[in-house]
């Protein structure tokens, strides 16, 4: 049977890689491609990586209740289509969510079958050398993803489970372990997230 898969992560995290990895290995695991108002990066292409649509064309989407779950992130909206998820679902496709936890929380509630799991950086410090080796932002702007990236960690208990990126294949090891259904050592509530936790949210 068919599930879905709603991955979450602080900006920086390494979601997008680890998701590219599990996509490579698993022939039946698809990504839903959102809709977003944010402008194309160079690399992006519409209908591959995101559906780029004008503010509003995206508040007519909302409108219409086109979405599974929608928010705004870094001054940009993005959204979920629920035709999209529920084609691929009854195409027999385990589908993953890339979205924040705001999207996350939405989802749960509508689909409260999927499964989440949370996405964190080993450390402060790997975060920030993560976001600077993009070289897609402005100092500021980094600045800014880090501070709301602590605020986002606070949210990872209300998801199943928390995988740490700390050594790549090991953290798609992990995950794989989850869409597999043999995770329970990666729960969200394991106390041996607590000492991780507080050096990430201090």
């Amino acid at each position: 049977m068919s599930q879905l898969f709603v991955i979450s992560a602080p900006s920086g995290a390494g979601k997008t890689s680890l998701v590219r990895a599990l996509l490579e290995r698993r022939a039946n695991l698809v990504v839903s491609v959102s809709h977003t108002t944010r402008a194309p990066r160079a690399h992006e292409v519409d209908g591959r990586d995101y559906h780029f649509v004008p503010i509003g064309r995206f508040e007519a989407l909302v409108s219409e209740g086109a979405f599974l779950e929608h928010a705004r992130v870094f001054d940009n909206y993005y959204g979920t289509g629920i035709r999209q998820v529920g084609e691929r679902l009854a195409a027999g496709c385990d589908v993953i969510l890339e979205i924040d936890w705001q999207g996350a929380r939405q989802v749960r509630a509508a689909m409260p079958a999927c499964v989440s799991i949370f996405i964190l950086p080993p450390s402060r410090e790997a975060l920030q050398q993560r976001l600077r080796e993009r070289r897609t932002d402005s100092p500021d702007v980094i600045e800014r993803r880090l501070r709301d990236a602590v605020a986002d960690m606070q949210h990872y208990r209300e998801f199943d489970f928390v995988v740490i990126n700390d050594r790549f294949e090991q953290a798609v090891q992990e995950l794989e372990s989850i869409l597999d259904g043999h995770g329970e050592a990666l729960r969200a509530g394991r106390p041996t997230l607590a000492a991780a936790l507080e050096r990430l949210l201090r």
